[in-house]
C-alpha cells in the first residue's frame, strides 16, 4: 500500500519520511484562500485540507490520499502565507513577543469506503520579541515567504520561538498523531505504509 501526499510541502514530506513513510507526492494545486466567510479557524483548515485531497482523489480514486493545511490565528485574524515581503513583515510584527495559535487541518481519502476523514490540531506558539531590524533580516532570508504566519519552526524561525504548547509536528504542517488516528479509522495499519 502507498500513501499519496496531496502537497508540494517539503516539510510535510520530510515529517512522513522521518517516521518511515515514503509518500508519492501529487500536488493538488487547490486554492488556499483563507478568507472563507463565517468559518472558525478549525473549520477553515479542515475545509482547505479536504479541498486538497479532493482534487487528487478525483484523478486517483483508488489511492490513499493525505492532505493538510496550516494557518496562524491571532487577534481574530487568520494569517496564511504572506503575499509579499511587506506582508511577511506585517505578520511578524503582529506575532512578535506574543502567543498565537497554529491550526492544522488534515484530511484522508479512504479509497476502500470512498469517503473523506478529517480532523484538526490546535497548538499555541509563543514568539520572543523581535526588533524591526531582526524582522527585516529574517524576511530577507526568504524563509518566511511560503510559510503560514511567515515563520518556519524547523528553520531559522525556530530561533524566535520561546514555547510550543502542543504538537510540534502540527506547527510544521502535519500533525502526525492525527494522521495516525485517521489511518486507523480507514483501517490502514501503519506497518503497511512503512518503507524502512
Amino acid at each position: 500500500m502507498r500513501l499519496v501526499l496531496a502537497s508540494e510541502s517539503p516539510r510535510r514530506k520530510a515529517l512522513l519520511e522521518a517516521v518511515g513513510i515514503r509518500p508519492v507526492v501529487v500536488p493538488s494545486h487547490a486554492a488556499e484562500a483563507v478568507k472563507e466567510e463565517g468559518l472558525e479557524p478549525h473549520q477553515l483548515v479542515r475545509l482547505l485540507a479536504r479541498r486538497k485531497i479532493g482534487k487528487v482523489a478525483e484523478i486517483m480514486p483508488d489511492e490513499l490520499v493525505l492532505g493538510a493545511d496550516t494557518i496562524v490565528y491571532i487577534d481574530g485574524e487568520v494569517l496564511g502565507k504572506p503575499e509579499s515581503p511587506e506582508d511577511a513583515r506585517r505578520m511578524l510584527q503582529k506575532i512578535a513577543g506574543r502567543t498565537h495559535v497554529v491550526y492544522t487541518g488534515v484530511a484522508l481519502w479512504d479509497p476502500g469506503r470512498k469517503r473523506v476523514l478529517d480532523d484538526f490540531d490546535k497548538t499555541e506558539v509563543t514568539m520572543c520579541p523581535l526588533t524591526e531590524e531582526e524582522i527585516a533580516w529574517y524576511v530577507s532570508t526568504g524563509e518566511p515567504m511560503d510559510k503560514a504566519g511567515s515563520y518556519a519552526l524547523q528553520g531559522i524561525g525556530g530561533m524566535f520561538v520561546e514555547r510550543v504548547n502542543g504538537d510540534f509536528s502540527s506547527v510544521i504542517g502535519l500533525p502526525l498523531p492525527k494522521v495516525y488516528r485517521l489511518l486507523r479509522l480507514a483501517g490502514v495499519r501503519l506497518e503497511e505504509l512503512l518503507t524502512v
